[in-house]
């Protein structure tokens, strides 16, 4: 019986592989370094290569350096399967991945392109992944670029190197580097492969001076940073921001001798000597000895090359890229339980918690995020802890822009509530996805919004391609509507159009700020909870 089982389990999987390139035919393009082969999809007419080099294997001597060039091959390279995926523990146990395995050697992007034979000058986007700069790859399925690229789109996902692997500094690091800095590699990552889109999109119909990237969470405030560094000047022509700035209390920048501080007492507790002791250590130890040390990552560094003041200090001098900006969050980014610690939601639970953090301002808090019943209570909670997770970071990237620059900025609030899950044994989890109940099944209690990262899918147009929420035809009307408003912007660096509800800039010293609320019934409005930000904005310049 069990043979029986594994047998029709063998044959499914055939059938489902053969049912997915049933209409593929390979193609052949020549970039840079020479031919890769991909595969040319009849059925949705868009071109797919995944898994192409963009840099050398960041291995052994090249561990913990800025990614180096490749040398050129011969023959045709087969880009048929996604690279590996960076190294990287189970942080976030909802991701998908569609790469086999894990590898250092993990600098592979992957494009979708819409062009025929004499297609030339299509918009191009570059979409960065989320996780923390921990975990996450450009496979993922609610990053897949075929719904955008039908549209008229080229589209580039590209690995980057994580934690330990992609942002420890080292004062030996820092000597070995022409600018004595160190740490941020994954950025160097993600620079190299926006350097590759300058030298190859044109193979794929792409345009090289009409480049817009975008991501969510740590995506996002990649985008933010690749925004204000000097080194992706010119590489960079318009920006997409979900849910995410490099601005406090949101993953931003440490000075490089606390960087390297950190580096040296990380080594130092590992028993590690020197770099030389540590890129001579297996994949596997250095591994283990990350996911011992029990870290969330390695921060980001003023490293003096990459990034040298915070983005406050570039917005407020306007020396970032002069670019326009689509930019947003959820309505509920992360659940009240994260301010309450715990605590149920009682006023009195509410206002214990809110005198303990701002001592000096609970009246001001309390007439911010009031409490006057249970229910305003997790409301205000969910509110107050989305807005200190990453909502305020990300409304401040948006306020700086916007006041610093004549470029057009858009701004939205997601706030489409999920369907049900299909598999009643999962839950929804932080990244977007969902993991395993523990314990006996329970109905959950009503959401009060849109979490973190549950947005990428509609997005990108992938709602077809996650199969853990029974969507429903409001569900694929938002996914649509939002699709249709970030292929616009990517295209014409304005949302507007396609007979969408107008979505209208925001301008420079606005006190209420147009912002598009994105949902079954998308429309703008005036910004009514700014007061919010402001508050915190004064708490967090202090």
């Amino acid at each position: 019986m069990k043979k029986m089982l594994l047998t029709m389990g063998f044959g499914l999987l055939c059938s489902w592989a053969s049912a997915q390139s049933v209409n593929l035919f390979p193609v052949q393009t020549t970039i840079q370094h020479g031919v890769i082969e991909g595969n040319y999809d009849t059925k949705t007419g868009v071109q797919k290569y995944f898994g192409v080099p963009f840099a050398k294997p960041p291995v052994g001597e090249l561990r913990w350096k800025a990614p180096q060039p490749l040398a050129p091959w011969k023959g045709v390279k087969e880009t048929k399967k996604f690279g590996p995926r960076p190294m990287q523990g189970i942080v976030f146990g909802d991701m998908m991945s569609r790469s086999e395995g894990l590898s250092e050697d993990c600098l592979y992007l992957n494009v979708w392109t819409p062009s025929k034979r004499n297609t030339k000058n299509l918009p191009v986007l570059v979409y960065f992944y989320g996780g923390g700069n921990v975990a996450g790859d450009g496979s993922e399925p609610r990053y897949d670029g075929e719904s955008m690229s039908k549209k008229g789109v080229v589209v580039v996902t590209c690995n980057y190197r994580l934690n330990i692997f992609g942002n420890m500094a080292h004062s030996e690091l820092s000597a070995e580097t022409a600018y004595k800095g160190s740490g941020n590699y994954g950025y160097y990552d993600q620079l190299a492969a926006l350097q590759w889109v300058q030298k190859n999109i044109a193979a794929f119909g792409g345009d090289p001076n009409h480049v817009t990237i975008a991501g969510e969470s740590a995506g996002s405030v990649a985008v933010s940073y690749q925004m204000t560094s000097p080194l992706s000047k010119g590489l960079v022509h318009a920006a997409i921001g979900e849910s995410g700035g490099g601005i406090a209390p949101t993953m931003s920048p440490v000075s490089l001798a606390d960087a390297e501080k950190n580096g040296s007492e990380f080594l130092q507790k590992a028993g590690v000597k020197s770099i030389k002791e540590l890129r001579s250590m297996s994949t596997k130890d250095i591994f283990d000895m990350y996911q011992d040390s029990k870290r969330f990552g390695f921060p980001v560094v003023l490293d003096g090359h990459f990034l040298s003041k915070n983005l406050s200090e570039v917005f407020a001098a306007k020396e970032q890229h002069q670019i326009p900006l689509l930019v947003g969050w959820n309505s509920a980014e992360i659940p009240g339980g994260a301010f309450m610690q715990g605590k149920p939601y009682t006023v009195e639970n509410y206002i214990e918690r809110v005198k303990k953090e701002y001592p000096n301002d609970v009246d001001k808090v309390l007439s911010l995020y009031p409490a006057h019943s249970e229910k305003e209570v997790e409301l205000s909670a969910t509110a107050l802890a989305a807005d200190r997770f990453i909502s305020y970071s990300t409304w401040k990237w948006f306020d700086l822009h916007r006041n610093n620059s004549s470029q057009p900025v858009y701004r939205y609030l997601y706030s489409k509530l999920r369907p049900p899950l299909v598999d009643q044994n999962t839950v929804s989890a932080l990244a977007g996805g969902t993991v395993r109940r523990e314990g006996p099944a329970q109905t959950p209690p009503p959401a009060v919004g849109a979490p973190h990262a549950c947005e990428i899918e509609y997005a990108m147009g992938n709602l077809h391609l996650v199969k853990e929420y029974a969507w429903t035809s409001d569900d694929f009307k938002v996914s649509d509507t939002m699709l249709n408003y970030f292929t616009n912007f990517v295209k014409s660096y304005n949302p507007n159009g396609d007979k969408l509800p107008e979505w209208p800039a925001a301008k420079a010293g606005d006190a209420t700020p147009p912002v598009m609320i994105i949902d079954t019934n998308s429309r703008a409005e005036k910004a009514l909870n700014d007061g919010r930000y402001l508050f915190l904005d004064k708490t967090y310049s202090k």
